[in-house]
């Protein structure tokens, strides 16, 4: 054989275990991304569950304006059963933190998913 298909030959064995072995380490970190996405979007959801606010609260409010409408007819004065808008609390930002990075890390699932798939 001539020395230029031997180089050829020999760059074909080098390349091809050279890509297997870079596969198989972004297989690996793929596999690493899908699982702490997976546990950190439970751990989150549960933040943001425990982050809701209580319905019962409101829905209590509730019954109370409709005992009084029915008790004393519609014209009564009603008080605000939700409070009126005063500005965006601390809360609210940690809710859209929450779901911002809740976002973010099933993006990056889906990412990894689509890469693994590839």
């Amino acid at each position: 054989k001539d020395p230029q298909s031997k180089f050829w030959a020999s760059y074909q064995k080098v390349s091809s275990q050279y890509d297997d072995e870079m596969l198989e380490r972004c297989n690996g970190n793929m596999d690493i991304v899908l699982i702490f996405a997976g546990l950190f979007s439970a751990v989150n959801t549960a933040f943001i569950i425990a982050l809701q606010p209580n319905p019962v609260e409101t829905t209590n409010i509730l019954l109370v304006q409709l005992i009084q409408i029915a008790t004393y007819g519609p014209t009564v004065i009603q008080p605000a059963a939700i409070s009126s808008f005063t500005g965006y609390s601390s809360k609210f930002w940690m809710q859209a933190l929450a779901y911002v990075s809740l976002s973010f890390s099933l993006l990056a699932a889906l990412g990894a998913v689509l890469g693994k798939q590839w």
